[in-house]
């Protein structure tokens, strides 16, 4: 979806369908929520809830994590 949504605007219907199929397409090629928010000018939140309720899978966080077994301890 090339163009930006107007923030805080009501996205509904057909328009909402053909969001919701975008981001997923999009998140699912591999780009973050985050850089789905900033190219559509969504809130995190908002495309966090399309993608869930879309059924999408979401990815861990991802980085370093905490609580593994460390060698020689």
């Amino acid at each position: 979806m090339a163009e930006t949504l107007k923030k805080g605007t009501r996205v509904t219907g057909a328009d909402r369908a053909k969001l919701a199929s975008d981001l997923k397409k999009r998140y699912d090629s591999g780009e973050s929520i985050r850089s789905l928010a900033a190219a559509t000018g969504r809130s995190y939140g908002f495309v966090h809830r399309i993608l869930t309720e879309n059924g999408v899978s979401l990815r861990g966080r991802g980085g370093a994590t905490r609580g593994k077994a460390r060698a020689g301890r």
